[in-house]
């Protein structure tokens, strides 16, 4: 837990330090936390690709590998689906609508923004952040509550890559891949299912 605390009090001394503006304009960059990104995954790949055991893993488990992503999807709609009874001033499909994004915040609340409204689309923002905060500090919780399958589920889209090393961390490589393969998935689903649920 040590570890996902200390993550959630950089992500906090990041969100202070944003709003009090006292950081250089080209530190404040999109493009520079795009390539910090970037070098954690290739981090994380190269991990993976050392072990040469995970390709045989990959090569195992054929289609089950897909049943992963089918699940999280199928899980989270049943949940969103509970949720709507606890909204009940919030149409089912909205609900449905923000549970597709998958932890994917940056593309589905801009997609939901612009198919419907501004106030849905910060729910979903914050609906998403929430799910990759759960991820990051829960991982070791999930692990022991629901099995190694825990974490990546939890994760959803971002199970591929801002979540990917703590579910490494806890679940072990092994499930590092089907995270990334699951949230491949679930990332290439999410305009996919949006753009279905809104139009």
């Amino acid at each position: 837990m040590r570890g996902s605390l200390i993550i959630l009090s950089f992500f906090l001394a990041g969100c202070l330090l944003g709003r009090l503006q006292v950081l250089p304009g080209w530190l404040c960059n999109d493009q520079l936390a795009t390539y910090a990104l970037y070098a954690l995954l290739l981090l994380v790949g190269m991990s993976i690709g050392f072990d040469t055991r995970c390709w045989s893993i990959l090569r195992e488990m054929h289609l089950r590998v897909l049943l992963v992503p089918v699940c999280i999807t199928l899980g989270t709609f049943a949940g969103a689906a509970v949720a709507a009874l606890l909204v009940p001033d919030m149409p089912l499909r909205h609900v449905l609508g923000v549970g597709a994004g998958f932890g994917y915040y940056s593309l589905s609340s801009v997609m939901i923004t612009k198919m419907v409204d501004p106030m849905l689309g910060s729910i979903a923002l914050l609906s998403n952040i929430i799910r990759e905060l759960t991820t990051l500090l829960g991982a070791p919780l999930l692990v022991r509550l629901f099995g190694k399958l825990g974490p990546v589920a939890s994760g959803g889209a971002t199970a591929m890559d801002t979540t990917l090393p703590i579910i490494v961390r806890f679940a072990g490589e092994r499930y590092g891949i089907v995270a990334v393969f699951s949230g491949m998935f679930l990332t290439v689903a999410v305009p996919f299912l949006v753009t279905f649920i809104f139009s």
